[in-house]
């Protein structure tokens, strides 16, 4: 990875799709390829509307926020997930604020 800054947020986000809850997935229509869109690249290349990002289209229009999706980073494991938001603020229902006590980031 290249050098880089972890920062700490306050999220207050809701509703939330858990893309690891069977339940979630089923009651919204999720399948695995959709969460795995290993061909997203070639697909928009293409013109086309990549199956992840129609899947986001979904649950925008479900009103989600966001969702939590496993990581596909190089290095991740099963357990390690993102939470994708769609818009945030500071204000709910995509609140996101910047932990700076020590006031090193401003």
């Amino acid at each position: 990875m290249q050098p880089l800054t972890l920062c700490a947020y306050e999220v207050d986000a809701e509703p939330v799709f858990d893309s690891r809850d069977e339940a979630e997935r089923t009651a919204f229509g999720v399948t695995d390829s959709e969460l795995l869109c290993e061909a997203w690249e070639s697909e928009m290349l293409e013109g086309a509307v990549a199956s992840s990002q129609a899947l986001a289209d979904r649950l925008i229009a479900a009103g989600q926020v966001g969702m939590l999706v496993r990581s596909f980073a190089r290095g991740a494991g099963p357990d390690d997930f993102n939470l994708v938001l769609w818009r945030w603020g500071s204000e709910p229902p995509g609140r996101v604020v910047l932990i700076d006590d020590e006031g090193r980031l401003s």
